[in-house]
């Protein structure tokens, strides 16, 4: 495959074809890195609160119904988001399904109450790529 564009190493010209990954497993690559970071960061954040008090983000109606409390639920969560990004990382077949179902369980808590819509938003087109990769995961895991 020829890239059109002249190479060089160390200032002289090089012949020859660059080669580089197709573009489906240049997006697979992409995702997959994606999909086992997030949900780590994510997960991970649960503990530590660094980028957002996560609790907020829970339905009241949820974590009512929660008999270990809001908060120690979404510390549950957060083990469970780092384990799904360890799985999307070692068998992204499996993983990338668990994170796209993961993704839809949140979607459905932040539209069970008002003022989180963006973020539902956010998460749906995030499943969107989740689907891709467990799509992509068929042909390039």
């Amino acid at each position: 495959m020829s890239s059109g564009h002249s190479a060089f190493i160390h200032g002289l010209p090089i012949t020859g074809d660059i080669v580089s990954a197709p573009p489906a497993q240049q997006a697979y690559q992409i995702l997959h890195f994606a999909f086992t970071a997030a949900p780590i960061i994510a997960g991970i954040d649960k503990f530590l609160h660094l980028l957002v008090n996560w609790d907020n983000y829970l339905a009241p109606w949820i974590a009512n119904l929660s008999p270990i409390g809001g908060h120690n639920l979404m510390l549950v969560v957060g083990a469970i988001e780092i384990i799904a990004g360890l799985i999307v990382a070692f068998k992204p077949k499996i993983g990338a399904w668990i994170v796209f179902a993961w993704l839809w369980g949140i979607i459905v808590n932040l539209l069970s109450y008002s003022g989180f819509y963006d973020i539902a938003l956010r998460d749906f087109g995030l499943s969107l790529g989740a689907l891709a990769l467990a799509r992509l995961s068929k042909d390039f895991a």
